[in-house]
C-alpha cells in the first residue's frame, strides 16, 4: 500500500512533514525530512572557494540544492538558506599574491562571478551568504571553547589543533570506524595545516594557522598569536551563527564528506555540545564525456567556456539535473543537444497549453506556493519529493505533456506544468519575433543586445541600452516572446 505524504503544518501538532524523502548520508537510507522547529526548514550548502570561476562541477551541486530548495517551498515550507563564501584559504590567499591584489579585492570579482554564473543558471539566491572573513571572532571564539573543553590544543608556532582522540565517535559520517586511525600524533607545526589534505590523513587537523611569511598581510589578531582560521572551522562558525547547535540539513558535494564535514562534525559537537545536522545531503561528481574533469583532458568546462560554444544556460541547467544526484552524470556535448530539443518541445506544449487555456502570461513563483491541483504533473512532483528524483520527474513531466492537451481543464494542466518548471528551475526558451522593419542595422544590432541582456537578467545593461535607442530616436516595446522597434 502506497504511503500517503503531503505537507503539513498544525501547530498543536509535534511532528511536521513536509513531503519529501531524501537520503541521508550518516544513517545510509531514506528519510522523511520535517523541519526540527516545526516552522522553518534551515539547511547549510558549503559555498565556493571564491579564487576562480566555478566549474560544471561545482554547479552539478548548487544546482541540485536549488530543486531542493524550491521542492520544499513550492510544497509549502519555508526553508532558512544559508551558504557560506570561503575568502579566506590556501588557495585564495595564493592566487591574490600571485594577482598583486589585496585578498578582499580578489575575492570581491570572483564572487561576483560566481553570482553571475548562479544568475544565468536561474539558482535562486540564498537567504544568508556569510564570508569566512567576517566571522573571524566567532571562529577565534570556537577554538577557544575546544581549547578549554581539552579538544585542541596549541603548538609552540601558535598554530591550534584539533585533538581527533578526543571524540570517539569521529569518522561516523565516512565510515572511517572500519580502518585503522592514526590518532594523537602531534605533528610538527608544518605537517597538517593544509586546508585540503590527502583522504588518508586522519592525524589532528588546524584549526588555527600561524602567520607565515609567504600569507604576507592576510593574517589576524588571536590570543596565540597572529593567524589566520583553518578552513574546517569557517563553517562550524558560521553554521553556529545562523542555523544553531542543531539544525535540519547539511550539504555538499560528495568529496566534502572527509574530511571537511567530518571535521565540522568534531568540532561543532565539542564546542557546541549540540546534534549538529539532522540530515546529510551529498551530491555525486559527474563525468564529462566519460571521465573525470580534467584540464589536460581538454573537459574542464566553466559556464563560460559552454556559452562560447553556442550553449544556453538553461540548456547546461537542464543536462545537469538529468540523472539522480545520487548517479553519476555523464554530461556530454551531446547532453546539451538533446537538452535544447528537450526545451523546445516543452516550450511549444506550454504555448499550445496556454492558448487553450486562455492565458498569455506566465505565473510566478511566489503565485505558485502549495499548489493543490497540479492535473497529469502530479506524477512528477511525486517523483521530485521521493529522493529527490529529477530525472524521473522530467520523464513524468514530459509523459503528461502528451496527454495534457487532450483534457477538459486546460488551464489546470498549463499550472501543474508551470509548477514542476518551477521547481526544476526550467526557464523555458525566448522566442524572438523581431518587429523591426525600417530599422537601420545598427539599431537592430542594439536591439539584439538589449533582448540578450534582459534573458540574462543583466537589467542595468538592459536599461543603458534602451535608452540608447531612444537618444538614437527610435521606441523599443516588449512582448511576452519578442520586441518591436517604432520611429519615435
Amino acid at each position: 500500500m502506497k504511503k500517503e505524504r503531503k505537507s503539513l503544518f498544525n501547530l498543536g501538532a509535534t511532528v511536521y512533514c513536509v513531503g519529501m524523502r531524501l537520503f541521508d548520508t550518516l544513517a545510509r537510507e531514506v528519510h522523511d525530512l520535517s523541519p526540527l522547529n516545526g516552522e522553518r526548514f534551515g539547511f547549510y550548502c558549503c559555498g565556493p572557494t571564491v579564487y576562480g570561476p566555478a566549474h560544471i562541477g561545482n554547479f552539478r551541486t548548487f544546482v541540485v540544492q536549488d530543486v531542493f530548495r524550491r521542492a520544499l517551498e513550492l510544497g509549502g515550507t519555508p526553508t532558512k538558506h544559508v551558504r557560506n563564501l570561503t575568502d579566506v584559504d590556501d588557495k585564495t590567499i595564493r592566487d591574490s599574491q600571485s594577482a598583486g591584489k589585496s585578498l578582499r579585492e580578489f575575492t570581491a570579482f570572483w564572487t561576483e562571478k560566481f553570482h553571475a554564473d548562479c544568475t544565468a543558471l536561474n539558482c535562486l539566491e540564498p537567504h544568508i551568504e556569510p564570508s569566512a572573513v567576517e566571522h573571524i571572532p566567532q571562529q577565534v571564539q570556537m577554538i577557544g571553547e575546544l581549547i578549554e573543553k581539552g579538544h585542541a590544543y596549541a603548538a609552540e608556532d601558535g598554530s591550534v589543533y584539533f585533538r581527533i582522540s578526543s571524540y570517539p565517535e569521529y569518522g561516523s559520517l565516512s565510515h572511517l570506524e572500519n580502518r585503522d586511525l592514526d590518532l594523537g600524533h602531534t605533528q610538527d607545526t608544518r605537517a597538517n595545516d593544509s586546508d585540503e589534505y590527502e583522504k588518508d590523513s586522519i592525524a589532528d587537523f588546524v584549526l588555527w594557522k600561524a602567520r607565515r611569511e609567504e600569507d604576507g598581510e592576510n593574517y589576524w589578531e588571536s590570543p596565540w598569536g597572529e593567524g589566520r582560521p583553518g578552513w574546517h572551522l569557517e563553517c562550524s562558525a558560521m553554521i553556529r551563527e545562523y542555523l544553531g547547535e542543531s539544525f535540519d540539513l547539511h550539504s555538499g558535494g560528495e568529496d566534502l564528506v572527509f574530511p571537511h564535514h567530518e571535521n565540522e562534525i568534531a568540532q561543532s559537537k565539542c564546542a557546541c555540545g549540540g546534534d549538529f545536522a539532522a540530515h546529510w545531503f551529498h551530491i555525486t561528481h559527474l563525468l564529462v564525456e566519460g571521465k573525470k574533469m580534467s584540464k589536460s583532458l581538454g573537459n574542464f568546462y566553466r559556464l563560460d567556456d559552454l556559452i562560447e560554444k553556442g550553449v544556453k544556460a538553461n540548456e547546461v541547467r537542464f543536462a545537469l539535473i538529468g540523472a539522480h544526484y545520487r548517479k553519476q552524470l555523464n554530461f556530454t556535448l551531446d547532453s546539451l543537444h538533446a537538452a535544447r530539443e528537450a526545451l523546445d518541445k516543452l516550450l511549444k506544449a506550454e504555448r499550445a497549453l496556454a492558448e487553450l487555456a486562455g492565458v498569455d502570461d506566465t505565473p510566478s513563483y511566489e503565485e505558485l506556493v502549495g499548489l493543490e491541483d497540479k492535473g497529469l504533473f502530479e506524477n512528477a512532483w511525486e517523483g521530485l519529493n521521493e529522493d529527490l528524483n529529477t530525472q524521473r520527474a522530467i520523464g513524468a513531466m514530459f509523459g503528461a505533456l502528451r496527454r495534457a492537451q487532450n483534457e477538459a481543464n486546460p488551464l489546470t494542466q498549463w499550472k501543474g506544468l508551470h509548477f514542476m518548471l518551477q521547481a526544476l528551475g526550467i526557464e523555458l526558451p525566448v522566442i524572438v519575433e523581431e518587429k523591426v522593419e525600417g530599422a537601420p542595422e545598427e539599431i537592430k544590432e542594439i536591439a539584439a543586445e538589449r533582448w540578450q541582456a534582459r534573458a540574462d537578467k543583466e537589467w542595468a545593461k538592459s536599461d543603458e541600452l534602451r535608452d540608447r535607442l531612444k537618444e538614437l530616436g527610435w521606441l523599443v516595446k516588449d512582448g511576452s516572446e519578442g520586441y518591436s522597434l517604432e520611429k519615435i
